[in-house]
């Protein structure tokens, strides 16, 4: 019933731990196969429905626990995280859940398209995995976060106590039982939603990126080759600038269907992008300033705060290594060897035409590519350390009013 990922030859792709797991665990925002019954996408839309008044259920109790607690700086912030994540996965999970079905159609051209298998490119593959490395371990870090979770109900038996999983003020009394159990299944589902969508959405467009950004080595290759293949062939002919000009008109339609996926990779994206960045100043400022004051007791903030430190500087590195192979092409074209086709080629009119040609190529394609939030956060390493110095700023203010 789940959307499976296949290559071009229709072979299953073996998806990465973290991705398997967003697949399984988060309903609301992978879409369905193309071939599912109405039954299927009936229940499915069912169930986003439900979960969206389940996280508006959430979004209610946890402000109201904020606002409960303006008086105290302390307990106020206990609330914060979490309230801030809810909103952040609500805006970006929903957001992706009415659209899936163009998510679906983007992941299928890229395994169709984009993706670089092991057997095709055995060196490229192997470098992908290790860029894709720091992203797989944080995503444990978030695993250990969930996991701390499941202690809640284990320390509510010891004491006595009924307890919810987040820092949450109810309208009525949530301790009688009838009530109790029901909101703390819903507690856990709703930290699978927003824990699976922390790592499994950052591992899928690390997974874009990396790709892409391979399919860009690729091309900046044969543009090095590009002049020797065509010497290679035939010295001193008469066309061997149109020659030249052929192959690299290939070229070209080959980066433009590769900056038209970007370009779709950033439709996609940029809204959910945008939320995030915007959402993690505040976050790292808040998880930071709880752990600091009490690192023990509040090792579950500690834990949140690591993986949203570490996640945004691998998804800075991440895109800052997309933003330089890119912005080296243009110097790829102008090191392709034209010039030794010219000085071989006795046809100067077409020489002419082939020195206008790269010339109009390197103008065109001088601005790299890169992921935004909507033109505003650039998804690069120096965006992501703006980000962590305005958070220490709002920390530091937060120390001092304390």
């Amino acid at each position: 019933m789940l959307y499976s990922p296949r290559l071009k030859d229709g072979s299953l792709v073996r998806l990465p731990w973290p991705v398997t797991l967003y697949k399984y665990f988060n309903h609301i925002c992978w879409p369905l196969e193309d071939n599912v019954s109405n039954f299927y996408i009936y229940l499915d839309r069912c169930a986003i429905y439900i979960g969206f008044l389940i996280f508006c259920l959430h979004n209610e109790v946890d402000f109201h626990y904020v606002i409960h607690h303006r008086h105290d700086l302390d307990k106020m912030l206990e609330g914060m995280p979490t309230y801030l994540i809810l909103v952040e996965i609500q805006i970006r999970g929903f957001q992706l859940a009415f659209t899936k079905q163009q998510f679906k159609r983007l992941l299928q051209q890229f395994y169709a398209q984009i993706y670089v298998t092991a057997q095709s490119e055995p060196t490229l593959y192997k470098l992908i995995q290790k860029q894709m490395l720091a992203m797989r371990l944080n995503s444990i870090n978030y695993l250990l976060a969930l996991l701390n979770y499941f202690m809640v109900p284990v320390w509510n038996i010891i004491y006595h106590r009924r307890d919810m999983l987040y820092k949450q003020v109810y309208l009525f009394d949530n301790t009688v039982l009838y009530f109790y159990i029901p909101l703390l299944i819903c507690n856990y589902w709703v930290g699978f939603i927003i824990d699976s969508m922390l790592f499994g959405e950052l591992n899928v467009i690390g997974e874009l990126m990396m790709h892409l950004n391979a399919r860009y080595v690729l091309l900046s290759r044969d543009l090095q080759q590009l002049a020797q293949r065509c010497l290679a062939k035939q010295r001193h002919s008469v066309n061997l600038a149109v020659d030249l000009q052929l192959q690299l008109r290939q070229l070209l339609r080959r980066h433009i269907a590769l900056n038209a996926f970007a370009a779709r990779m950033e439709r996609e994206f940029s809204l959910r992008i945008f939320f995030s960045f915007s959402f993690s100043t505040g976050l790292l400022c808040v998880l930071g300033f709880k752990a600091y004051t009490n690192p023990f007791a509040n090792l579950v903030y500690l834990v949140w705060f690591a993986g949203k430190f570490f996640e945004l500087l691998a998804f800075g590195m991440l895109g800052s290594t997309l933003h330089k192979t890119t912005d080296d092409l243009s110097t790829m074209y102008y090191s392709c060897g034209w010039e030794q086709i010219v000085y071989h080629s006795p046809n100067a009119q077409e020489n002419i035409k082939l020195m206008k040609l790269i010339s109009r190529v390197i103008q065109i394609y001088s601005v790299p590519v890169s992921l935004t939030g909507f033109k505003y956060f650039r998804v690069t390493l120096e965006a992501v350390v703006k980000i962590i110095q305005g958070a220490f700023s709002y920390f530091a203010f937060l120390k001092s009013m304390r």
